[in-house]
């Protein structure tokens, strides 16, 4: 195991998870809104924003890969660390 690749893998799974917790914080608030949310507001376009919210912290945009994005560093960085093949 190469300590310059183990940094590296490192530097990438922070990186990934830390645009993770970003999307996760953009989640809490549409989930904030949902809550206080009253009878006259529209809940169906609130869930269905919420929704997207939850699929592009998964998947990510046009920029970023989220959750999926994560997982491929983490795997990285397992494999590199000898903890998975």
């Amino acid at each position: 195991m190469d300590n310059k690749d183990l940094q590296d893998a490192r530097k990438d799974l922070d990186k990934e998870f830390e645009q993770f917790r970003k999307h996760l914080d953009k989640i809490r608030m549409k989930l904030d809104y949902i809550s206080a949310a009253g009878p006259e507001d529209d809940l169906y376009k609130m869930l269905d924003d919420l929704e997207d919210e939850v699929k592009h912290a998964r998947t990510g945009g046009m920029l970023g890969a989220g959750a999926k994005g994560h997982r491929k560093a983490r795997e990285k960085y397992m494999e590199v660390r000898g903890l998975q093949k």
